[in-house]
């Protein structure tokens, strides 16, 4: 085992507490619904950016590079000034929601460059502009734009130039769990010398000004030139500072006078620290040394491409030795190392060094994309005993049918700023790359989520704060069965525990679909918009103004998709425990029903499926019992593929109770099993297939998704067939016009906040899902099947070639072209001629259809960090891995015998 498996191994046995401390600490708290106690809603106006530095927050804290303990008492982030801004760069600016001319959107150039899993080691890098930071013009600007303009960002202001901008390498390594070193590296990239104040600061989130806190108020106070920290729930520690600097003291406390003119009930108040500095108010620091705030602050002078390093110690007590001597920067380069060696037990050693590079900082993304989140909604809705009552619209406002909701967790984000709260579906993505790293913290988030004090009562799974009750694609026991398949490779046995463990709540979550979204009981699911947003003609999740509702071949997809998932589950535990058998074939059984839905959804015998055109649609159900096909090439039609696994002859012979139903129904209800892939054909290796389409209906779609004129992009498949460009869909109801064109970029509608498009990018969730069809429809239709790829190309290839091809185009999006271009930082001539920034990666929400290059939040591996695992699984094809054993994580049924 390598020296960083070991910590975990230690972890996992809990004899050494080494993820008790990581970067839990979120990069925005202000402008989230858990701090938004206006009677509308308006949780972006509510608590500001402007108001951020002044007021203290109810829920969780946010800072730059920061870290916490896992239950957020103690926090440490990087605050930095450059003399000419108005404010103290104390955390990330962005735009809100209504600012955007795309909604929300960080404004800041910031990267994950390296974390190993338990934290013994992470590398932080923010660059920051010399000149004063142009927060207005970026407003203003934005805001003069249109929908149809692109967003104007931090580098098209110009600050850049000339290189005036400061790097800051912000690094940690733990010598101990609680022993955690910090380097703080600053260069001067400007043609001139530059001063720089940086300040680290430490302070305790805001737990007693709320009237229901037990505990004392813990306290920050000098100790002979260090910043000594008394916490009665983890006692002291002790943050050394190298180089006697400047010790600033305040109190984490709302500053009532600035924000609402009234009066402080002390001097000392949050935003104190930066009227200190920025402003020369001297008396805004306590003067006796003592608060609940705190920072060290170092005034540097750099000349041109100088770099000066400030090293500081966080600790439970001061040591016997120098905490400064040659064993500190010994100890960053043996952390280092032990990173280089356990990432090479997970990167293939194959890949060429630029596909390193990425891999490794897709992962270093996921890992520092961890926040502790807080959010007790009961407490939340009635408010607290030290506050004024919250709004009485909230008694039956947002969330209020969620008030067993308790979340006090380190939690997966899908972007600590654009979206600093969990996301259900997203979070199931995020557990594919994590398990490659991290399997337990994996199982562990899967599992969260279904907790009693998460999941709902009826079964639910809460989607997110801005409205837990909507509803997201069911992919959690997808996730589950993935990740128990990666793990069981890993170690060589899988951890049946954890399976049967979320089996049992996934079964809850399953009947609350089929009772609530299979809304006339015939097998064929709603569900709302489902993730895909703007997809539709129609908002899905709103009452439609034909009348009415739309029958989702993506909702009745993904719903064949989960009774697949549960029945591979049911067919792993089966293999040990018969009693699992009996649920299998009620997941088989639940299959053919909604098979046979998707085909004849009315009387006249109307499906979702069109022969003629060789895709599926969603359908209108009008009120008058009519049906009309909204023929809109998306990926609507083609989640119905993910409905798909094979079984092993050898399972179906040792299971033989599941067998034998099987064959009942295959011999007896061909009324049902007509509507799926021949049952009765074996395929490679007398495999079966189950599958919503047979092989005639998998080339037709192929022909359409494949074809670059429509869904085949040079960098995936679009969420939208190009086609649309150029014949954009039109319906015409009730006087209304309701039309879907194709936008391979940022959307030009509101819908959704309007900072996200389903119409015609690259998404990598669904992308990630459709290659792992592909693998497994080769799985038993083997190298025989061909199909044309691209469409009107005359080059064959089997389906497994076809999903290597897939990847490889989802991949270059981040690899440097023989120009030295990455597609994903489009036209920025930073990226691709500036040294100090070619090998920087930002791992974007979602991607141009065209051209490849970023769109939406910039930071959201998040779901896009499945890259990792499309480079693992390329690597391997590279070093000769045969299709078997990569095949062994796809979560197929010829691995439950364990082989």
């Amino acid at each position: 085992m390598t020296h960083e498996e070991l910590r975990l191994e230690e972890t996992r046995q809990k004899r050494a507490h080494w993820q008790r401390w990581g970067p839990y600490l979120s990069e925005r708290a202000w402008g989230t619904v858990r701090e938004d106690y206006s009677p509308y809603g308006n949780a972006w106006e509510y608590l500001s950016h402007d108001h951020a530095r002044s007021r203290a927050y109810r829920w969780n804290e946010d800072g730059i590079a920061g870290i916490c303990d896992r239950h957020q008492y103690i926090c440490f982030a990087v605050s930095m000034w450059n003399g000419r801004d108005p404010i103290l760069k104390e955390r990330l600016f962005g735009l809100t929601g209504n600012e955007g001319n795309h909604g929300e959107d960080v404004k800041e150039c910031y990267y994950y460059l390296d974390s190993t899993p338990t934290h013994s080691y992470m590398k932080y890098l923010y660059k920051y502009p010399q000149a004063a930071f142009p927060y207005s013009q970026l407003v203003d600007e934005n805001r003069r734009r249109d929908k149809h303009s692109q967003e104007f960002e931090l580098m098209d202001t110009g600050v850049f130039s000339d290189n005036r901008y400061f790097d800051v390498s912000v690094e940690y390594a733990k010598s101990a769990p609680e022993d955690i070193l910090i380097r703080i590296t600053v260069t001067n990239h400007g043609p001139e010398r530059a001063e720089f104040h940086l300040l680290p600061t430490v302070w305790f989130r805001n737990t007693w000004s709320w009237g229901n806190e037990s505990g004392q108020r813990p306290v920050l106070r000098e100790l002979n030139g260090a910043i000594e920290l008394e916490h009665h729930e983890l006692g002291e520690r002790l943050l050394e500072c190298d180089g006697r600097p400047e010790l600033l003291f305040t109190e984490n406390e709302t500053n009532l006078q600035r924000l609402f003119g009234a009066a402080n009930a002390s001097p000392y108040v949050k935003d104190g620290i930066n009227d200190y500095v920025v402003n020369g108010a001297s008396t805004a620091v306590n003067p006796a040394h003592v608060g609940t705030k705190a920072a060290a602050r170092y005034a540097l002078s750099l000349g041109p491409g100088e770099t000066q390093t400030v090293r500081l110690r966080l600790a439970r007590s001061r040591r016997a030795e120098e905490p400064f001597s040659a064993s500190f920067d010994d100890l960053f380069v043996e952390r280092m190392r032990e990173a280089d060696e356990f990432y090479s037990t997970v990167i293939p050693t194959d890949l060429a060094p630029d596909a390193r590079n990425v891999m490794r900082q897709a992962l270093a993304g996921m890992l520092w994309s961890k926040q502790f989140y807080h959010y007790v909604v009961r407490d939340w809705l009635k408010g607290d005993p030290g506050a004024p009552a919250p709004p009485a619209e909230r008694v039956s406002g947002r969330n209020h049918e969620w008030s067993h909701l308790y979340n006090a967790d380190v939690i997966s984000m899908p972007d600590k700023w654009e979206y600093p709260w969990y996301a259900a579906w997203d979070l199931a993505f995020h557990c594919v790359p994590l398990a490659l790293v991290d399997c337990e913290f994996a199982k562990q988030q899967l599992v969260l989520m279904t907790r009693e004090w998460y999941m709902h009562p009826n079964g639910q799974l809460p989607a997110y704060e801005w409205a837990f009750g909507d509803v997201n694609p069911p992919v959690h026991a997808w996730a589950a069965w993935r990740v128990y398949k990666i793990d069981k490779k890993r170690r060589g046995v899988g951890d049946r525990a954890f399976l049967a463990r979320i089996f049992q709540k996934l079964l809850l979550n399953f009947t609350w679909w089929v009772n609530r979204k299979d809304s006339e009981g015939r097998n064929v699911f709603q569900g709302g918009f489902l993730g895909l947003d703007n997809i539709g003609v129609f908002d899905r999740s709103a009452p439609l103004p034909t009348g009415g509702h739309i029958e989702q071949a993506d909702g009745t997809g993904w719903m064949a998709m989960y009774c697949l998932n549960l029945l591979a589950i049911a067919m792993e535990l089966a293999s040990e425990d018969p009693s699992y058998e009996d649920v299998a074939s009620k997941f088989w059984e639940h299959f053919l029903y909604i098979a046979n839905a998707i085909n004849h959804l009315g009387s006249d015998g109307t499906g979702m499926w069109s022969e003629e055109d060789g895709f599926f649609y969603d359908v209108l159900h009008m009120p008058d019992d009519g049906h009309v096909p909204l023929k809109v090439r998306s990926m609507v039609g083609l989640i119905p593929l993910f409905a798909v696994e094979t079984i092993e002859p050898r399972i179906c012979d040792r299971l033989e109770g599941f067998k034998r139903r099987l064959e009942w129904f295959v011999e007896h209800r061909k009324d049902l099993t007509h509507n799926v892939a021949c049952m009765h054909t074996p395929g490679e290796g007398d495999r079966r297939l189950l599958s919503i389409v047979d092989s005639d209906q998998l080339r037709k779609i192929l022909r359409v998704m494949l074809d670059e004129r429509e869904f085949l992009s040079p960098y995936g498949i679009r969420a939208i067939s190009r086609i649309h460009h150029e014949q954009p869909y039109v319906l015409r109801a009730n006087g209304m016009e309701y039309r879907v064109d194709y936008e391979p970029g940022e959307s030009s509608t509101g819908l959704f906040g309007g900072n996200s498009n389903w119409r015609g990018p690259i998404w990598f969730p669904v992308n990630f899902l459709l290659i792992e069809s592909l693998q497994k429809f080769h799985h038993y239709l083997g190298d025989d099947f061909k199909v044309e790829c691209p469409t009107g190309s005359g080059q064959m290839m089997t389906l497994w070639e076809v999903a290597a091809e897939l990847s490889r185009r989802m991949t270059r999006i981040f690899l440097k072209g023989s120009d030295g271009r990455r597609p994903v930082h489009g036209v920025n001539h930073l990226y691709h001629e500036d040294p100090n920034w070619q090998d920087l990666v930002l791992f974007y929400e979602y991607f141009h259809g065209d051209n490849g290059s970023g769109v939406g939040a910039s930071h959201q591996t998040g779901w896009t960090g499945v890259v990792a695992k499309l480079l693992q699984q390329s690597g391997d094809r590279v070093t000769g891995h045969d299709r078997a054993q990569i095949a062994l994580e796809v979560p197929e049924l010829e691995a439950v015998s364990g082989d």
